[in-house]
């Protein structure tokens, strides 16, 4: 079941731009079809992952360890579960922060 503050469609869109994802409100489905397009990219473009992940911010020390610790699993779909994961922080961090629509104008920045 979905969290209030998890909003799949949203991930999807977000990672639209780099990956083929199929509009959905199930995290799992999700991750499988990022995982698909993760392992292409392990086999053809190795580099632009790397970057992906970077600008995800996906730190290099999560995924080692992720990747040690459960090396008997599909490593897309490891992957898949990171971003998916790290997105949702992201989500939940905005929302945390998200300026409050009471605040007068003039001590708005």
């Amino acid at each position: 079941m979905q969290k209030p503050e998890e909003n799949v469609p949203l991930i999807q869109k977000q990672l639209s731009g780099d990956f083929n994802l199929p509009v959905t409100n199930d995290k799992q489905q999700l991750a499988e079809a990022l995982a698909e397009g993760i392992n292409q990219l392990i086999q053809r473009d190795f580099a632009r992952l790397l970057n992906i992940l970077y600008r995800i911010d996906i730190s290099e020390n999560t995924l080692k360890q992720t990747l040690e610790q459960q090396a008997d699993e599909d490593a897309g779909l490891l992957i898949a579960r990171l971003i998916i994961e790290r997105q949702l922080q992201k989500q939940q961090m905005r929302a945390q922060f998200k300026t409050r629509d009471n605040i007068p104008d003039d001590d708005k920045w």
